[in-house]
């Protein structure tokens, strides 16, 4: 075992503060990952504060991690020492079960093996995520990312792109599409370059009208201002799909009225408290209200290959470690273009 510096908290309002974390040596199977840049995903903030469901702590949180190579185990194949890789929402699965040998392993049937706030497979070595200098892991559950990427533009793309790539891609989303993206922050903004780089003409809804100017530039070719309800019925019936990128309660039906019939509504950002949405939104057109978690490593490698290709990479804003509280408390108050990323270094 080797202890490495991280940062966590105690308890569901202690705030965020250096502690130091066991790590295994790289076994048969494993690589050892120095991490040199983690991101701050809104879902930290959620699980650090306890506010989807108890949280175990110590909570180590972090699950958009990109490092270094420094140790490979025995039948390791895949990577080398001096190799980039990246680790995302998830370090294990069963491997065996429907969803697993579908590629689908977050929805692991036994229950995948979180980044944190979670379990090893054996269910009682609890994990710890990137807020920490090392991570080791199997190495089939790592993924490969390209040499001379931007690093740390490149670590939110192991959550928020696979997060929005996954149901773009899951729904057909391409050239002549029409894409509407409810929410500007540190998924939606992922979303609008995705979707953009798939040719879908997109729509960006926001309650915040400074950020219209993003929008565009990030790709969208409209900006809905949604505090103003004349804005929002210009669009009715005019989209072909909409990801919903909002971790707000926030009420589903106007966006739903944005889509033409048989249109889908998916949602990527989970609230604590329930949203609304009308009935009669959904039966007339017969509209889907879905959801969508993340992707397994076959299609998270996907993802980063298609970003890689088209130049499509986070807008970050790279902090220490010792501003991870401030952090937290400004990515509530939507004052970030558009994810926090913490230097590695720093730990």
């Amino acid at each position: 075992m080797t202890q490495t510096k991280a940062y966590g908290n105690t308890s569901a309002t202690s705030p965020i503060e250096p502690m130091n974390i066991d790590r295994r040596d790289a076994g048969r199977g494993e690589i050892s990952i120095q991490i040199d840049f983690c991101g701050i995903c809104h879902s930290d903030i959620h699980t650090a504060r306890s506010e989807w469901g108890p949280t175990s702590y110590p909570c180590v949180p972090g699950h958009e991690m990109v490092g270094h190579v420094i140790a490979a185990g025995k039948g390791v194949k895949k990577f080398k020492v001096g190799d980039i890789a990246g680790v995302g929402c998830f370090v294990d699965s069963c491997g065996k079960c429907k969803s697993c040998k579908s590629h689908e392993e977050q929805y692991c049937e036994k229950g995948a093996a979180f980044s944190y706030n979670s379990t090893e497979m054996d269910r009682k070595t609890p994990t710890f995520g990137g807020y920490s200098r090392l991570i080791t892991i199997k190495a089939k559950y790592a993924l490969k990312i390209k040499k001379k990427a931007p690093l740390e533009r490149v670590a939110p793309l192991l959550c928020a792109g696979i997060t929005t790539y996954s149901p773009l891609k899951r729904f057909s989303v391409k050239k002549g599409h029409k894409v509407g993206i409810v929410g500007l922050g540190g998924l939606g903004h992922v979303a609008v370059k995705i979707a953009a780089a798939m040719g879908a003409e997109v729509t960006v809804f926001s309650t915040s009208p400074s950020k219209e100017n993003d929008a565009k530039r990030l790709g969208a070719k409209h900006f809905i201002l949604t505090t103003k309800p004349e804005e929002v019925q210009k669009i009715a019936g005019k989209l072909d799909f909409i990801l919903d990128t909002v971790s707000a309660k926030h009420d589903f039906t106007p966006y739903l009225a944005s889509l033409k019939n048989h249109g889908s509504q998916i949602l990527v950002g989970a609230a604590p408290d329930p949203s609304q949405v009308n009935a009669f939104a959904l039966i007339f057109g017969h509209k889907r209200l879905a959801g969508s978690l993340i992707g397994g490593i076959k299609e998270s490698q996907e993802m980063l290959d298609f970003c890689f290709k088209k130049k499509v990479f986070a807008d970050v804003e790279v902090i220490p470690a010792s501003k991870i509280n401030e952090a937290y408390e400004r990515t509530i108050k939507s004052q970030v273009k558009y994810r926090f990323v913490i230097d590695g270094k720093t730990f």
